[in-house]
């Protein structure tokens, strides 16, 4: 009689369906190119928006929209200077995960081990 292979022990009850779509909120919010160099520039220091506008080569319209979400989602905090806005990582696990995800891609196609760095 065949036995169905062990499950991976799961330390965490499963999510609710809200509980769910909160998760795919986030990762939506993380599903963009644009806001992905924001989030990259934003790992090196703390940026203006007109700094983050020439980094992620956007215009500054595109980034501020870009960048209301991702600090609506809790992504990055901001701080007004003077006539500047400063924004931030504010969520100390997001570094990590986008280290993850690119180390994952990197060991599966290694073809792209070149662009993603582990």
């Amino acid at each position: 009689m065949a036995t169905a292979a062990p499950r991976r022990g799961r330390t965490k009850p499963a999510l609710s369906r809200e509980g769910l779509e909160l998760v795919a909120t986030r990762f939506r919010a993380l599903g963009d190119a644009t806001r992905l160099a924001l989030l990259q520039a934003l790992f090196e220091a703390e940026r203006t928006v007109q700094e983050l506008t020439l980094t992620a080569g956007t215009s500054q319209a595109n980034a501020s929209k870009h960048l209301a979400l991702l600090l609506e989602q809790g992504l990055v905090a901001r701080r007004r200077a003077g006539l500047f806005t400063y924004y931030r990582i504010a969520d100390p696990t997001l570094e990590k995960l986008c280290g993850l995800v690119c180390g994952s891609l990197a060991e599966r196609h290694e073809t792209r081990r070149a662009i993603l760095p582990a």
